[in-house]
């Protein structure tokens, strides 16, 4: 009788200590599937948050042509008044195709360089918006160059 006393209690000192493995593990999982969640969900915000930068940045840019346009418009429409014989016609430049394509691909290229980065997302960004820069200010030239030659 106590021989198989003590091997049940043995055998219950064994499967106590297997479930206490088996907790932990499941334990560590848990945690484990939390933390990458959590840095999904950072991903995310930070992408979100790339994408912002950049149309915040585009809209500062269409803010700032348009400010010039309407000094330009201002400014024509006083130098008509004040001389009544000269007229004068200020025509806007406006950004060249190297720079539109620059601007374009540089945020492109930052959103992207965001996404696709696994670990470092700002490195990405910049690495990113830098070959997007280079690559669209190769378009943008390219265009350019077109366009001078056919006499647009």
């Amino acid at each position: 009788m106590k021989k198989i006393a003590i091997t049940l209690i043995a055998a219950l000192a064994i499967m106590s200590c297997k479930n206490a493995a088996k907790e932990q593990a499941e334990m560590e999982q848990a945690k484990q599937a939390t933390i990458d969640s959590i840095r999904m969900e950072v991903a995310k915000q930070e992408a979100a948050e790339a994408q912002q930068r950049t149309i915040d940045s585009m809209k500062a840019v269409a803010e700032t042509q348009r400010v010039q346009q309407q000094a330009v418009a201002g400014n024509a429409s006083s130098s008509t008044s004040t001389s009544s014989s000269t007229t004068t016609t200020t025509k806007k430049k406006g950004w060249s195709n190297t720079a539109k394509g620059a601007v374009i691909g540089a945020g492109v290229g930052a959103v992207t360089g965001a996404v696709v980065s696994k670990h470092k997302k700002g490195q990405g960004a910049i690495i990113g918006g830098a070959a997007g820069a280079i690559l669209g200010a190769g378009v943008g030239s390219t265009i350019d160059q077109k366009k001078k030659t056919s006499g647009q």
